[in-house]
């Protein structure tokens, strides 16, 4: 049975709760987006590595019965029988023969693959070029907007920008798109500062500041590639390194006719810009969640100006002066967070505090990994065991008993 959380994503994406959708979780969009823009001077990162695509597994517990889920891998049998004891109506898997290029791609050479995916709309992470070539070549609808939107709304320095406009409140700081202008802000620089490109994802493209010998080593760096490519431009935001209590991600689901939904807060557990996982229900007053809620309604309603509907994630900033800034960035496609709405749905209890967490395992057997797992630990992600990762949602009755779930799990594992 699908999920009453993917119905909503429907009904507001597609306007029917019903539409069979076609999902694709190309997390290595952001790549594709910075392709015309300029970042930090850096070795470049592929990232369709193999973890990124075993990742693709968690549309599973996403998708209802009705659609289909477009992935490299196919789910694991041992896993399959397991999400299915625990309720979950799976989708079915569409595998392309050919594994020579992204997932999307392959899926494009695909007859088999085209041919099943007539008759629904195509729900990529985010849109890219690529996905809509799959969606012509299936002659399919998107259930969301074109790619040339995706880029511009997903762009750090379009975040920067909606918030001055608005009157949210900022993290202090500066958007930059030439080497000049980069400059002027480095010179000016008093305190710890983080500059990130302007489509980095998870630690990457981000470099912190926090001595004059870093500022004039970036600058070098950017002033040398300037003269050697004749490129003048430069893709970034500056921003103030703020004391902070915690990170919080939240959710907000723009409908076509533009409504805007606010689906839920979590905070973010990150380790050096590095996402690391989520805890729920974030630890926030009354006063500070409906601060949240303004702030999505206002996020939702200029995203949906600018031509865009969908899912969407704003990451925040609660600081260590209980000072809220409601968007630090806003990743307008689906999150981390959208692929565990399903699991909470079904299988978290009112009232229980829950953690969406990546352990480090070896690649081992489905059932060597249920064995140990307490029963309150939900596999979300087996896939990426052959990667070294197990993506995991535990829920306990409050922060106490969850952390102990934690530690315990950590240590199972390790016996492994």
């Amino acid at each position: 049975m699908t999920s009453d959380y993917l119905r909503a994503i429907k009904a507001a994406l597609t306007g029917s709760p019903a539409t069979p959708l076609a999902l694709v979780c190309n997390f290595e969009a952001e790549a594709r987006w910075a392709t015309n823009h300029v970042g930090l001077p850096a070795a470049a990162i592929s990232a369709s590595t193999d973890v990124v695509r075993r990742m693709e597994q968690l549309g599973a517990l996403l998708a209802g019965p009705d659609d289909v889920l477009i992935a490299s891998h196919e789910l694991d049998p041992g896993f399959r029988r397991y999400a299915e004891e625990l309720g979950f109506a799976l989708p079915e898997v569409l595998v392309p023969a050919d594994a020579g290029s992204s997932t999307t791609e392959n899926a494009i050479g695909s007859p088999a693959v085209l041919a099943a995916l007539r008759g629904r709309q195509l729900l990529p992470m985010g849109t890219t070029a690529d996905e809509e070539k799959l969606a012509d070549a299936a002659g399919i609808a998107l259930a969301v907007p074109g790619s040339d939107v995706f880029e511009r709304v997903n762009s750090k320095i379009y975040s920067r920008r909606l918030v001055e406009d608005t009157g949210l409140r900022p993290v202090p700081g500066h958007t930059v798109e030439s080497v000049a202008e980069f400059e002027a802000v480095l010179d000016g620089l008093t305190g710890p500062t983080v500059v990130k490109d302007a489509y980095g994802v998870s630690g990457k493209g981000l470099v912190v500041l926090d001595s004059q010998a870093k500022v004039d080593g970036l600058r070098k760096l950017v002033r040398r590639r300037a003269a050697r490519t004749g490129d003048d431009r430069l893709h970034v935001v500056v921003e103030h390194w703020l004391p902070k209590r915690y990170d919080l991600n939240y959710q907000l689901t723009v409908a076509r006719d533009g409504s805007v939904r606010f689906d839920f807060v979590k905070q973010a557990l990150t380790e050096n810009g590095v996402h690391k996982g989520h805890i729920m229900p974030a630890d926030l007053t009354g006063a500070q969640h409906d601060e949240l809620t303004h702030a999505a309604r206002t996020v939702g309603a200029r995203l949906h100006r600018d031509g865009f509907h969908g899912v969407a994630g704003v990451d925040a900033i609660l600081g260590a002066d209980d000072v809220l800034h409601p968007v630090l960035e806003i990743n307008a496609r689906l999150n981390m967070s959208t692929y565990q709405g399903g699991v909470v749905e079904r299988l978290v209890p009112p009232g229980h505090a829950c953690l969406a967490k990546h352990y480090p395992v070896r690649d081992i057997g489905f059932e060597q990994v249920r064995r140990v797992l307490p029963p309150q630990v939900v596999v979300t992600c087996f896939g990426t065991v052959a990667a070294g990762r197990l993506y995991t949602m535990s829920f306990a009755p409050d922060r106490t008993a969850l952390e102990a779930l934690d530690a315990a799990t950590a240590t199972a594992l390790e016996t492994l």
